[in-house]
Parts: C-alpha cells; sequence; structure tokens
C-alpha cells in the first residue's frame, strides 16, 4: 500500500474496538497487514530478525490530531531500519517489520503501559505505571523522540484497545510464532532486535543491548561485537540502550530463547532534517549483510552449547 492510510469515523468518541466504527477502506487494510513478514516461509536458521519501529505508514487522521508537522512526528521511527537488515533473508532468517509507525503505538513496550491521563474516559486494562509511560512513551505514546507532545486533546478511551488490538498484538503473535518455530526445528531460538538511535554523544556507531546478560547467553554479543568491530563499527554493550521490552519478553535463555537489540546510529545512514536515506545509506546496509552473513555462518559452536544448556 502506498500514501498515508486515510481517517476514522468523524465520530471520535466512538467504540474504535469496533469495526462498525471504522469507516474508512485505508485504515481497514492497514489494520489487515499491520506487519510483514519477509523469508519466513519456514525456519533454515535459528535466527529471526525484528524491526518494530521502521512502520512509515500513517494513518491521515492520527496525523490530523497531531499538532506536530510530518517530519517532527516522524523523530521517533527508526526510518529505514527494515532495508538496512533486508540481507538477512537471503541468507535464510525471517524479517518481520511492523508497518505502522512508533508514534501510533510502540511494539517494543507492554501492552499495559498506557497514560490514563491521554484519554477522555477510563481504560479498562493499564498496569504499573512505569518511567517510560511518566516520560509519555508508553505503548501509545504522547510524545515523539524531541519531547515534543503529539496530540492536540485526548483521545477516545476506546482508541486504546483498537490500536492494541489491531495492530500491537498480532505484531507479538507473529514474532512469538516464528520464535516457537525456529525453536522446535533447532532446540534453540535467537532474535535480533534492530532498531536506530540519535547520535550518541560518545560517537559510538552501534549498540547492543542483552539486558547486562539475562536475555542472551553471553556469547551472542561477544560474538556480535567481535564481528562489528571488525567491519570497522565503534560498539558499545548496554549503554546507553540495554535493551527494551522485546529483549525482555523474549530472551530466556534458560528455555533456550536468546535476544539481543542493535542499535544502529542514525549518523551511519540517515538525513535526519529530511528523514531521508543519507550518502551513507548504501555503504551501512553493505557491511550490516556482511555482519549478518558472518553471525549466522560462525554461530554453530556456542548455539550447541546453548541447546544442552537448554532444557528439552
Amino acid at each position: 500500500m502506498t500514501g498515508n492510510a486515510a481517517a476514522l469515523s468523524a465520530s471520535r468518541s466512538a467504540d474504535l474496538g469496533s469495526w462498525d466504527a471504522v469507516e474508512d477502506p485505508n485504515l481497514r487494510a492497514l489494520a489487515a497487514e499491520p506487519l510483514t513478514i519477509r523469508g519466513g516461509d519456514g525456519p533454515t536458521v535459528p535466527f529471526i530478525f525484528a524491526s518494530p519501529h521502521s512502520g512509515r505508514f500513517y494513518p491521515l487522521s492520527f496525523a490530523q490530531s497531531s499538532r506536530l508537522d510530518p517530519i517532527s512526528l516522524r523523530r521517533s521511527e527508526d526510518a529505514f531500519v527494515d532495508e538496512l537488515f533486508d540481507s538477512v533473508t537471503d541468507l535464510g532468517a525471517p524479517l518481520i517489520a511492523a508497518r505502522f509507525p512508533r508514534a501510533f503505538v510502540d511494539a517494543n513496550r507492554a501492552p499495559g503501559e498506557l497514560d490514563p491521563a491521554m484519554f477522555d474516559a477510563p481504560l479498562v486494562s493499564v498496569g504499573p505505571r512505569s518511567p517510560r509511560v511518566a516520560a509519555g512513551l508508553g505503548v501509545i505514546p504522547r510524545v515523539v523522540r524531541d519531547g515534543l507532545e503529539i496530540y492536540r486533546a485526548r483521545l477516545p478511551a476506546g482508541e486504546a484497545a483498537f490500536r492494541l488490538e489491531h495492530f500491537y498484538r498480532p505484531y507479538h503473535a507473529a514474532l512469538a510464532d516464528l520464535v516457537e518455530r525456529a525453536r522446535a526445528e533447532f532446540g534453540v531460538a535467537i532474535v535480533i532486535d534492530c532498531h536506530s538511535m540519535p547520535p550518541p554523544a560518545k560517537g559510538h556507531d552501534i549498540v547492543l543491548g542483552d539486558c547486562y546478560g539475562e536475555a542472551a547467553a553471553p556469547e551472542l554479543i561477544g560474538q556480535t561485537h567481535k564481528i562489528l568491530t571488525g567491519l570497522g563499527f565503534s560498539v558499545a554493550r548496554n549503554a546507553p540502550y540495554a535493551g527494551g521490552y522485546t529483549t525482555h519478553l523474549y530472551g530466556r535463555p534458560r528455555e533456550g530463547v536468546h535476544a539481543l537489540q542493535v542499535e544502529v546510529s542514525r549518523a551511519l545512514y540517515l538525513d535526519e532534517s529530511r528523514m531521508e536515506k543519507s550518502a551513507g545509506f548504501v555503504s551501512c546496509r553493505a557491511r550490516l549483510r556482511v555482519f549478518a552473513g558472518k553471525l549466522l555462518a560462525e554461530a554453530g559452536s556456542w548455539l550447541k552449547l546453548a541447546r544442552r544448556a537448554a532444557p528439552l
């Protein structure tokens, strides 16, 4: 699908959890295909690459309800990260990517990370107030990366249920299925959660996060670090990004599931003033292709240890 998805019904107080309240066929189409999975016909390697924040299909009603211009609204987007890593499908690994934007629904948050103050009526299910929610960066964000408020007014309470049901949950159901299929086939599954970050103050090209060793075998982050530095990237571990909800949720080494978050500096490939690919995009993508090839090819030795450590 090209262009923006169009508006919800004019009645902003409608129960958006019901399809009867959604009159726009383009929004229906986006909800019918909230994600893409490439290379997922059958697992040939135990790796799954995920891009939860590279979605760039912005519902028109969402843009109209925002006080921000289009470029500012995209500041939270991990622009083109799905394209940076799309070569993994040629190597036998599936790539799952959200089509919906992070500012609309953040798939790297817990479903209960909702801010009741954003809505015009009480919500059915709200989890404990996390620091992310307090900062405006819950599963339905209040602000974009620069701290700018997204919305002009409070949202209808039904919109929370609608977005979670038709965008958030299908993404995680699909990712969980890929993980279980890989684990069933290989005895182990490895989720590489792909993101981009603003150029950090210390100038690292890539930050790896495994929740300080809780989400993956140490060999995974060690081998990843070694390969990336060998390709000329400057690499940090777990600071300032130790891993988000996806890494915490799927990283269960004792159960044979490992998760590693990979943050790529936007300075390597993106013109943030325009949110367009920079001259460095092609080179960055090519280097990441070599990285992925080496990671998959050289994983055999430590994966044997990981399989033996996981209970049957």
